[in-house]
């Protein structure tokens, strides 16, 4: 697990925590929606009802792969 530094709404600094298989899925998931990560980290920030940011970005990633599968 490694801290990372973000940005949420282009102005707050703050670090997350995330095992590299997250962070590869999390760039994955930005790549395909042509997004940087701080845009992603920002939306998961502004909806989410996890007080833990990591976490919230974990349970974001498992939704995102769910729905994904759903398409296929």
């Amino acid at each position: 697990m490694r801290k990372r530094s973000v940005i949420i709404a282009g102005r707050h600094n703050t670090s997350i925590s995330l095992e590299d298989e997250f962070m590869a899925e999390l760039e994955n998931i930005a790549a395909k929606e042509h997004k940087t990560i701080n845009d992603i980290v920002t939306e998961i920030d502004e909806t989410r009802t996890n007080p833990n940011l990591s976490s919230a970005i974990r349970v974001y990633i498992l939704n995102y792969i769910k729905q994904q599968n759903k398409k296929c």
